[in-house]
C-alpha cells in the first residue's frame, strides 16, 4: 500500500489521470460551468447581494412530544430557491455536514451546533434552531456548494432516508481536487507570494474574529438589558396600580388629607397601563436587535470560524502529509544507497527502487493538492471579503432599531407626562411640584 493510500488519499498517478473524474461522477451543466469560469479561475466576481440572493432558507421548530418528555425535535427547513419545505433532524444535518467535508475538504464548511445534552431546555433548542438555520444559509450561499447536487437534496428530499441518500451521492466520487479540471493547474493561478498572503491572510481574518466577538458580545448585552428593562418597567406599574388599589382603611389622624390620599390612588390606578406599553416596546425591540444585529454577527463569525478552521485542515491535514511524504521518500533513498553499497539481492533492491518510485507519485500528488488546497484558500479568503460589507447591514439595523425603539418609547412618556399633573391635586396652600426638576437638583443625574 503507498503513502498516499494509507494517508486515506486517492491512489498516485500521472498528473493527468489526477485531473480526471471518476466515470461514476455525475456531470451536471451547472457544476461543470462553475468549475471552468471565464478569465482568471482563481477570482471570484460575486457581490454580496448575489451572495445573499442565491437563496433564503427558513428552519423552523417542530417538537414531537410523547406524553410529558421531548424524545426528539424536527426542523421544517424551507428553501426559497427550490420553493419546497422537508423534515429534517439534527442528525440528518450531521450527515450532510459530513458528506460536505468529505466532498469538499478544502472549502469552508461551517461548523454544527453541538449535540443536544440532557436535560437541554428550550433556551439550548431555540439557539440550537438559530446556529442551524445560519449553518444552512452559508452553505446555500457559498458558491460551489449552491450548485452541488448534495445542496439540492438536502433541500428537497422528502423521503425518509435523506441520510443514506447523502451517503450514495458521495460514495465512490472523489473529493473537489478529483472532480475539479483545474485541480492540477492550480499552481499555474497562484501568486508567487503565495505563502506570504496565507500568513497575512489568516493573521487579518484573526483580528477581525477577535473584534466581532467582542461587537457580538456587547450586542446581546445590549439586546438583553433591553428586554430587562421591559420586565422591569412591567413590575414597576404594577405596583403603581398596586399602590392605587390599595383598600386599607384611612386612619382617622389622617383624615384632614383624605380628598388627596384617595385622588393619588385613582391617579395611580391608571399609570399601569402607559408602563405596560414603555414594557411591549421595550421587549420589541430587545427582540429586534436580537434577530437583526446579533443574529447576523453569529452569522459573519460562523463563516470566520470557517475560515479559520480550514486554516488549521490546511496546515495538520495536507500540508502535514506533504511533509510527511517527502521525511518517508528522503529514508527510502538512503536506504537504497545502503542496499545498493552492500550489493544486496536484485530483487530486493528491485522491490525498494519499485516503494520509491510509489513514493515519487505519492509526493506528486500530496504537491498538487497542496497547491489546490492554497488555490481554495485564496478564494475563500476572497469570499470573507465579499461578506464584510454586510458589516455595514449589522449597524444599520442597530442603527434604526435604536432610533425606531426611543422614538416609540418616548412617544409613550410624552403622553404619560400630562397624567401626572393629577397626582399633586391637593389644598390650595400646597403648591404643585414641578414636572422636571431645576437646574442642578440630584434628581436630574
Amino acid at each position: 500500500m503507498t503513502a498516499a493510500a494509507m494517508d486515506g488519499e486517492p491512489p498516485a498517478g500521472t498528473a493527468a489521470d489526477l485531473a480526471k473524474p471518476p466515470v461514476n461522477e455525475p456531470r451536471e451543466a451547472e457544476q461543470f460551468l462553475m468549475q471552468t469560469p471565464q478569465g482568471n479561475p482563481l477570482l471570484l466576481s460575486h457581490t454580496l447581494q448575489e451572495l445573499l440572493s442565491k437563496d433564503s432558507v427558513q428552519v423552523e421548530l417542530i417538537p414531537e412530544k410523547k406524553g410529558l418528555f421531548l424524545k426528539h425535535v424536527e426542523y421544517e427547513v424551507s428553501s426559497k430557491r427550490f420553493k419546497c419545505s422537508v423534515y429534517r433532524r439534527y442528525n440528518d444535518f450531521v450527515v450532510f455536514h459530513e458528506m460536505l467535508l468529505h466532498k469538499f475538504p478544502y472549502r469552508m464548511v461551517p461548523a454544527l451546533p453541538p449535540k443536544r445534552m440532557l436535560g437541554a431546555d428550550r433556551e439550548f433548542i431555540e439557539s440550537r434552531r438559530r446556529a442551524l438555520k445560519r449553518f444552512i444559509n452559508l452553505v446555500a450561499r457559498h458558491p460551489p456548494f449552491s450548485e452541488d447536487v448534495l445542496l439540492k437534496l438536502f433541500l428537497s428530499f422528502s423521503g425518509s432516508d435523506v441520510q443514506n441518500k447523502l451517503r450514495e451521492l458521495v460514495q465512490g466520487v472523489g473529493d473537489e481536487f478529483v472532480t475539479c479540471r483545474l485541480a492540477t493547474q492550480a499552481k499555474d493561478f497562484l501568486p508567487a507570494d503565495i505563502q506570504a498572503q496565507f500568513a497575512a491572510s489568516r493573521e487579518l481574518i484573526r483580528n477581525i474574529y477577535n473584534s466581532f466577538y467582542k461587537l457580538r458580545d456587547r450586542a446581546e448585552r445590549i439586546a438583553s438589558r433591553a428586554i430587562d428593562n421591559a420586565s422591569d418597567l412591567l413590575i414597576f406599574g404594577k405596583e403603581l396600580s398596586a399602590l392605587g388599589s390599595d383598600t386599607t382603611p384611612l386612619p382617622s389622624w389622617a383624615s384632614l388629607n383624605n380628598n388627596t390620599w384617595g385622588t393619588l390612588k385613582q391617579a395611580l390606578k391608571g399609570l399601569s397601563v402607559e408602563f405596560a406599553l414603555l414594557a411591549d416596546k421595550a421587549v420589541q425591540q430587545g427582540k429586534q436587535e436580537e434577530n437583526d444585529v446579533v443574529e447576523k454577527l453569529n452569522l459573519f463569525l460562523d463563516l470566520l470560524q470557517s475560515y479559520k478552521d480550514l486554516c488549521e485542515r490546511h496546515e495538520k491535514g495536507v500540508l502535514h502529509k506533504h511533509q510527511r511524504a517527502l521525511h518517508k521518500y528522503s529514508m527510502m533513498k538512503k536506504q537504497m544507497m545502503s542496499a545498493t553499497v552492500q550489493n544486496k539481492e536484485p530483487e530486493s533492491v528491485e522491490q525498494l527502487e519499485s516503494r520509491i518510485v510509489e513514493q515519487e507519485n505519492a509526493i506528486i500528488t500530496m504537491e498538487l493538492r497542496n497547491y489546490f488546497s492554497l488555490y481554495c484558500l485564496h478564494q475563500e479568503t476572497q469570499l470573507i471579503h465579499i461578506y464584510l460589507p454586510l458589516t455595514s447591514h449589522i449597524l444599520g439595523a442597530f442603527v434604526n432599531s435604536q432610533i425606531q425603539g426611543h422614538k416609540e418609547m418616548s412617544k409613550v412618556w410624552n403622553e404619560l407626562k400630562p397624567k401626572l399633573s393629577c397626582l399633586f391635586v391637593g389644598s390650595s396652600s400646597m403648591p404643585t411640584p414641578p414636572l422636571s426638576p431645576p437646574e442642578g437638583n440630584f434628581f436630574s443625574n
